[in-house]
């Protein structure tokens, strides 16, 4: 392909539909990093960081990563959620005084409050979410290392897409933290 002036690049995103909307995407770049200069402004139109990774495969390695991470933090926030209405707490202060302290993140920021009002419009689609993290999976198995956050985040969005939510944002694993 390099001889007909064909090149390639891995150049996943982050950012979700929010990102997208306002530029504000982050693109993870594997591949010739001389190719991603000469194409870097036009995938600036769409991303505001665009990070050299490595080599081809490197950028969607570090997609992989940020996807686990997604769904740790998915885990993580939804089941704290679920037990602070178990406990009878205020929500809304629950998520104020969190956001402020070692917790917060992005996730609890812009999905907290919606979630623990059953609002599960899609940002980033249980489905799409669950995809990538079977190609998660798929990479760990090729270099041995194990995803046990991973292997219950599956299970946990099997059993949520048997129920018809896969086009519901992933703070749907909401509901079943609740039961």
């Amino acid at each position: 392909l390099a001889s007909r002036q064909i090149h390639f690049l891995d150049a996943p995103v982050s950012g979700g539909v929010e990102g997208a909307e306002n530029g504000t995407l982050a693109m993870m770049v594997g591949g010739d990093n001389a190719i991603l200069d000469k194409v870097k402004p036009v995938l600036e139109a769409m991303c505001a960081r665009i990070i050299y990774m490595g080599k081809t495969g490197m950028g969607q390695g570090t997609k992989a990563v940020n996807q686990i991470m997604v769904a740790g933090i998915n885990q993580a926030v939804t089941e704290a959620l679920a037990f602070a209405q178990a406990e009878g707490l205020p929500l809304e202060k629950v998520i104020e005084v969190v956001a402020g302290g070692a917790a917060g993140n992005w996730f609890l920021d812009h999905r907290g409050l919606s979630m623990t009002q059953q609002d599960f419009q899609p940002g980033f689609k249980l489905g799409l979410h669950h995809k990538d993290l079977k190609i998660c999976q798929s990479m760990a198995a090729k270099n041995l290392a194990s995803l046990p956050g991973v292997e219950q985040t599956l299970l946990d969005y099997d059993e949520l897409i048997k129920e018809g939510f896969a086009d519901e944002d992933i703070s749907a694993l909401f509901r079943l933290k609740q039961r």
